[in-house]
């Protein structure tokens, strides 16, 4: 910097200032509000996660506690733990499945615009879709099949004696 001071002195008046920047710096400035908006949205989704899992976790709560009889006589009758927490899994699983393949297409257009007013883009990959079914699926899982699995090992008498 102090060389390209001097050299700027000896072309121009030494009186007028020179106005320099770096350009990372010119870089970060201008994309700070994307980083700010990659924070916020990481918190909500972060937040929107959390809040979907209790609700999940609320509903199979709900699904297993109508089901108690119906659990407590098909475990009479022989079925084993993996049939019940089956049982009770699919129809989640299910959901969660229908609502991706409507999801993954809104998605991919709204990012696909969103990434459209960057100078440097990316091509959008499957196996991130992917990914975020998959991670979606797994979440569902260990949400309806902690509920599901404690459901299969309850006493089947307690559940059928009337509680």
């Amino acid at each position: 910097v102090a060389a390209v001071e001097s050299i700027y002195d000896r072309v121009y008046a030494a009186g007028s200032p020179i106005e320099y920047f770096f350009l990372d710096e010119h870089y970060n400035k201008q994309y700070a509000s994307e980083r700010l908006f990659g924070q916020v949205f990481s918190l909500f989704s972060g937040l929107a996660i959390f809040i979907s899992c209790l609700g999940l976790l609320a509903l199979i709560a709900f699904v297993v506690e109508r089901k108690k009889r119906e659990i407590g006589i098909r475990k009479v009758l022989g079925s084993s733990v993996t049939g019940i927490v089956s049982l009770l899994s699919k129809d989640f699983l299910v959901l969660v499945v229908i609502a991706s393949i409507i999801a993954t297409p809104l998605v991919w257009h709204f990012m696909n615009g969103w990434l459209e007013g960057f100078a440097f883009r990316i091509e959008m990959q499957w196996w991130i879709f992917g990914a975020a079914i998959v991670a979606a699926l797994i979440v569902t899982m260990v949400t309806v099949g902690y509920q599901s699995l404690k459901a299969a090992t309850t006493n089947p008498v307690d559940s059928l004696r009337g509680g």
